[in-house]
């Protein structure tokens, strides 16, 4: 497995080309063949990178999945300012939903993958441990606008407006119904209101 190093350093020029590359066929090979096809042969094959390239780079399927969450890690995302909370955890909803049945369906094959990858679940864990932390100013606000009690906790807030998403649409595979968003995000903020 790669270190910390390898897989989240932010390479530039051509190297940062070579990435997106490889991780652009990490991407197609998951969502259409699954976990088990990932491989550094197949990888190289479909990225057009040469092999020692990758296997020097990545190591394993694991340091290859991990890399691929740790660049959705690096982009730039601001949770929306809607004015509200029960607004912004719907925006937020809504990316979730999107993220969640998006074709081709990348988020889930992530996520299942991690099951099978020990550096594909720590790569995960940190991507959503950034995301929550990113959001947190969803509830502060919040709390600032009197929207929430001062002792509501922004993870918390944040997990009862998103993991029944999850919840629906990853474990139970329910297609999204009009409204989902909503639903758990005025749920979310009636308890972020209440304490």
């Amino acid at each position: 497995m790669p270190d910390d190093a390898q897989v989240t350093r932010r390479p530039g020029g051509r190297t940062a080309h070579t990435r997106e590359r490889v991780l652009s066929a990490v991407a197609a090979i998951l969502t259409e063949e699954g976990f088990d096809a990932v491989s550094v042969d197949a990888v190289a094959a479909r990225s057009r990178v040469h092999r020692t390239t990758v296997y020097r780079r990545w190591r394993d399927p694991g340091g290859l999945l991990a890399d691929a969450l740790d660049a959705a890690r690096e982009q730039a995302w601001e949770p929306p300012d809607t004015g509200s909370l029960r607004g912004d955890l719907t925006a937020v909803n809504a990316q979730v939903i999107e993220a969640l049945t998006g074709r081709p369906p990348v988020t889930t094959a992530l996520i299942a993958a991690s099951f099978r990858s020990p550096a594909a679940a720590h790569a995960l864990r940190a991507f959503w441990e950034d995301r929550y932390a990113r959001a947190a100013v969803v509830v502060t606000r919040a709390i600032a606008r009197g929207d929430a009690a001062p002792d509501a906790d922004p993870r918390a807030v944040l997990v009862a407006a998103t993991a029944p998403l999850f919840h629906e649409l990853a474990l139970m595979r329910a297609p999204a119904a009009p409204g989902l968003a909503e639903r758990y995000a005025a749920l979310a903020a009636a308890a972020a209101l209440g304490g």
